[in-house]
């Protein structure tokens, strides 16, 4: 019987899967018109692969679940590369923008990137978590990248959040507002921030500001450009995850950035 090396048997698999017709009648005449010179099975041997795969499909499925398994390991290996691309090339504007509001230790040997939205609950049943990991981990330094998506409430908290900097205040009112009601809007913020001691008045103006408004853009075109899809996301080393984490799912994620 003719046989096939391991590899090319592998191979004549994964090529079943994601191109099938390239195992049809048609596909084998068009093969058989291929340029003198350049390598091709014959019919013969054609069909007797097509078979060997068959019967050895069907005497160990996990043949075929060990293929489609490396087909998605090879998919993820490519996404996380093209993911560290992303994060390398845009690195200074991830962790080094001065204007940033920074929690945790200014000089903390791993930064984790938050980009959030204040009305989003995933980003609020985040909050106590964030919190325990700067609470037991006091290396770690985080950058909070405000990107209002998913409401007007959203803009109207993230402009006041960024003024509120202004008079040292982001992290109370950030957090003021993210356990506060969902719907944020100007009484919400006004009646915050009187709450955790910031001047009112001098927040209504500050929010208006051009200068709020263009951070905001600055964050939202950064998280276009990494491909960001939705809140919380998190860049911590070259890691991206997306959506909400437990407390060990993101101290892993610091431990490993450390040992890179």
């Amino acid at each position: 019987m003719f046989r096939l090396p391991t590899r090319v048997f592998a191979a004549m698999l994964a090529l079943m899967l994601l191109l099938p017709s390239a195992f049809t009648p048609a596909a084998a005449q068009s093969t058989q018109k291929a340029p003198a010179g350049q390598s091709a099975f014959s019919e013969a041997q054609r069909k007797e692969i097509v078979e060997i795969l068959r019967k050895a499909l069907r005497t160990d499925p996990s043949i075929l679940r060990d293929a489609v398994a490396a087909i998605k390991a090879d998919a993820e290996r490519e996404e996380a590369a093209a993911t560290n691309s992303l994060i390398a090339r845009n690195a200074e504007a991830l962790t080094r923008t001065a204007a940033d509001p920074v929690g945790g230790n200014p000089n903390g040997d791993v930064t984790v990137v938050e980009f959030y939205d204040l009305t989003c609950p995933y980003c609020r049943r985040t909050l106590p978590v964030v919190a325990e990991l700067l609470r037991t981990d006091p290396k770690v330094r985080i950058v909070y990248k405000d990107i209002p998506i998913l409401s007007a409430g959203s803009v109207v908290g993230a402009r006041a959040v960024l003024a509120a900097q202004r008079q040292g205040g982001y992290l109370r009112l950030r957090e003021a507002l993210m356990t506060g009601p969902a719907a944020i809007t100007q009484d919400v913020v006004k009646s915050a921030a009187e709450r955790v001691g910031l001047d009112w008045e001098r927040l209504r103006q500050d929010m208006t500001d051009p200068a709020i408004q263009a951070r905001l853009d600055a964050n939202l075109k950064l998280a276009s450009a990494l491909q960001v899809q939705g809140t919380p996301a998190y860049v911590i080393g070259r890691q991206f995850h997306s959506g909400a984490m437990a407390l060990d799912e993101m101290q892993d994620m610091v431990a490993l950035a450390r040992r890179r």
